[in-house]
């Protein structure tokens, strides 16, 4: 249980986050484990059998299909299922983004920080003939996971490439859909790591204007009427709404932001003013995720629609 009389690593977001005792409580306990169907290999109903004859208790996620929270499996990624790419392993909260993508065959994906890749794998196996997908990511011994799970999933639409997201070639094409799943300080895997506290202003000067470079480097590789969402596993205005906020005035108004709303995953609005600084309206449409919620870890998702408006 947490320590009431001293106070907690995320005290700068008290004035923020809806019933702090409960938030308080939720990072003390352990993440549940989650999982999703491989539809190249398995549809989610023959995974369901296979769990309930190994005598795995699950349960569906009710906001994803073919998603399932796991209740007494302490080692997921040691099962032969795994192994043989029935199932890949997510945290649930980290599903969000691309639920928000809006996937359609025939569509030409960028995930610009794609290492490790458990987004990559999620957008690749939406449309798996129909879709064409780059995951790039800057550091090349962290793509070697996501190779491994390429090869393990049976995709074969992907393209692993390494760059600095922030300074992408032109070479490299115009995209339909972008994520940009940005570095961050990671506040919301405390549950997981618990060496992770509140990030401070050393955090924001390393991190801010990256974060800010690769959102703008998306916005301008995307084709008009495409979308592109921004995610990160952190609480920190600095690295979510502020971010958001200083992209969309510079693009307006080609770029709005539109909501991000899952009817069977109620969260929390974004913010449309920190300590002072007022962000434009439209960050209220962006999604925070606390732990207590929904027994997850922490997460941010905005979603930035192009308007084919001239510029």
């Amino acid at each position: 249980m947490p320590n009431f009389d001293s106070p907690p690593r995320f005290e700068r977001y008290r004035e923020i986050v809806p019933c702090w005792q409960d938030f308080l409580r939720a990072l003390e306990r352990p993440l549940p484990t989650c999982i999703w169907a491989n539809p190249l290999k398995i549809t989610s109903g023959q995974l369901e059998a296979l769990l309930a004859e190994q005598r795995i208790d699950f349960e569906p996620l009710p906001w994803r299909s073919g998603a399932y929270r796991l209740l007494n499996t302490p080692h997921p990624g040691s099962r032969i299922a795994f192994l043989a790419g029935l199932y890949q392993i997510q945290e649930e909260a980290s599903m969000l983004p691309v639920e928000f993508m809006d996937l359609k065959p025939g569509q030409r994906i960028l995930d610009a920080c794609a290492a490790p890749g458990s987004k990559t794998t999620q957008i690749a196996t939406r449309h798996p003939r129909g879709t064409t997908v780059v995951a790039n990511d800057r550091n090349y011994r962290r793509m070697r996971p996501l190779a491994r799970s390429v090869d393990r999933l049976g995709i074969t639409n992907t393209v692993i490439t390494v760059h600095d997201a922030s300074n992408l070639p032109g070479q490299i094409g115009t995209f339909d859909r972008v994520l940009a799943d940005v570095p961050c300080s990671g506040e919301g895997t405390s549950r997981k790591n618990r060496d992770i506290s509140a990030a401070d202003e050393t955090d924001f000067s390393n991190l801010c204007g990256v974060q800010r470079a690769i959102l703008k480097r998306c916005l301008e590789l995307c084709r008009p009427g495409g979308r592109v969402v921004y995610s990160t596993c952190t609480w920190a205005p600095e690295e979510n709404e502020a971010i958001v906020d200083d992209v969309l005035r510079e693009f307006s108004p080609r770029w709005k932001l539109i909501p991000a709303r899952l009817p069977r995953f109620p969260a929390s609005p974004g913010l449309v003013h920190w300590r002072g600084q007022r962000f434009d309206d439209q960050l209220e449409n962006a999604l925070r995720v606390y732990p207590h919620q929904h027994d997850t870890g922490g997460f941010f998702v905005a979603v930035l629609q192009h308007t084919c408006c001239p510029s």
